[in-house]
């Protein structure tokens, strides 16, 4: 495993093949950090593959390895980072923030003004946002679509998130507003080549 090189891409309806792994990970993933998650359907999965909205990584001999997707909401107001998942035999290497990165990436050159939002209980995830400019807000600051808080009923927390009449839940919400770091200078950029396993612990490289 050492030697492979892992490919970071968008996804396309030819990467079908891995609904199934990317959903039965991400369930098992959640189940092991004891925490909620919205249920995601293959057709969902799919549909963001065949729209150009979802990031995939496989290895040189076509294994999953991660995936990550974007939606938006309000008409393109907001736009939601979701389901990043990496397979676990490539956990600690770098791969889920490299996927973090492309995704975000693509989110920026799709709705270059949209605010990019995520909700989530992860440490992981949290560290990966601020590294990007994301700063946690309360959910009155996300999108308010009545579609994008309809998913959370699917999470074995919605009772919490009702109770607190959607004002907040386990998951810390977190945003990128491009108005506000109008003048950052993009710190991630592109790498046309694929990179080693036995070089991710030692550099991060975005692809």
């Amino acid at each position: 495993m050492e030697n492979q090189l892992i490919f970071i891409r968008i996804a396309t309806l030819r990467d079908y093949k891995y609904v199934n792994e990317i959903i039965k990970e991400t369930a098992a993933s959640a189940l092991v950090r004891g925490s909620g998650i919205a249920h995601r359907t293959p057709e969902s999965i799919i549909q963001k593959m065949k729209e150009g909205r979802a990031v995939v990584a496989v290895t040189s001999t076509e294994q999953w390895v991660g995936f990550a997707y974007y939606e938006s909401w309000d008409n393109g107001r907001f736009i939601s980072n979701s389901g990043l998942i990496v397979a676990p035999e490539f956990r600690k290497l770098g791969v889920a923030k490299a996927i973090k990165e492309r995704i975000f990436r693509l989110c920026r050159r799709a709705y270059p003004e949209a605010k990019i939002f995520s909700i989530t209980s992860g440490a992981a995830i949290m560290k990966m946002n601020s590294e990007l400019g994301f700063k946690p807000v309360v959910y009155q600051d996300i999108t308010q679509d009545e579609q994008f808080w309809e998913g959370c009923k699917q999470c074995v927390n919605y009772d919490i998130l009702s109770q607190k009449k959607r004002c907040n839940c386990l998951c810390t919400a977190m945003v990128f507003d491009p108005l506000e770091i109008a003048n950052i200078v993009e710190k991630y950029q592109p790498c046309s080549q694929p990179y080693s396993l036995s070089t991710m612990k030692k550099r991060s490289v975005a692809f």
